[in-house]
């Protein structure tokens, strides 16, 4: 089983860090947390357009600011490592930069899972587009895709491949879990 995952939200808990920083960029104290996140798990323009911050501001701060929080603040979810490890090949599609990524990896002692990681620095389009995930399925033939956000599943659903939503029960997906233990049960024996 070969595995395409998203980063943020889905294998790190690294919403917390993500909203903190995203708050300091607004600048505004009647903006609750909650509200923040709602707007970041669509993606983060719509949070940028929502909130009308500007792009080139948010692109030239917000990243180097939440890479420099500490990483202790960004650990993987309970039992992603036991999924890592049930699989052939994993690999990574994120917007975070390379640095950041490989940080956090290489903090929780998980690169080493990784086969492959694409990261905002290799000069493919964002997601949705699907560029990256068909760069990916045609080297590795990908089985299943495990995202948190709608534009995390849609260039698999784009491409044929399994979809799986991670703490996202509204999302079209193959498969929906809350916790890495239910990956066993609801979707390993349907693979």
């Amino acid at each position: 089983m070969n595995i395409l995952w998203d980063f943020d939200g889905t294998i790190f808990d690294t919403y917390p860090t993500i909203v903190k920083t995203f708050k300091r960029l607004i600048n505004d104290k009647h903006v609750s947390d909650e509200e923040v996140l709602e707007k970041l798990k669509v993606s983060s323009l719509h949070a940028i357009d929502y909130f009308g911050v500007e792009k080139e501001e948010f692109d030239k701060t917000f990243h180097q600011q939440e890479s420099e929080l500490d990483v202790r603040e960004k650990p993987p979810f309970a039992h992603v490592e036991e999924v890592l490890k049930s699989a052939a090949c994993n690999v990574i599609v994120t917007h975070k930069a390379k640095k950041s990524a490989m940080d956090i990896l290489t903090h929780y002692k998980l690169k080493h899972y990784f086969t492959e990681i694409i990261t905002i620095d290799d000069g493919y389009n964002r997601k949705p587009d699907p560029q990256s995930y068909r760069y990916l399925h045609n080297l590795y033939h990908i089985d299943l895709i495990i995202g948190d956000r709608e534009l995390d599943l849609q260039p698999g659903r784009e491409i044929g491949i399994k979809t799986c939503a991670f703490q996202n029960a509204h999302l079209e997906a193959d498969f929906h879990i809350q916790d890495y233990q239910q990956f066993f049960t609801r979707v390993m024996p349907h693979l």
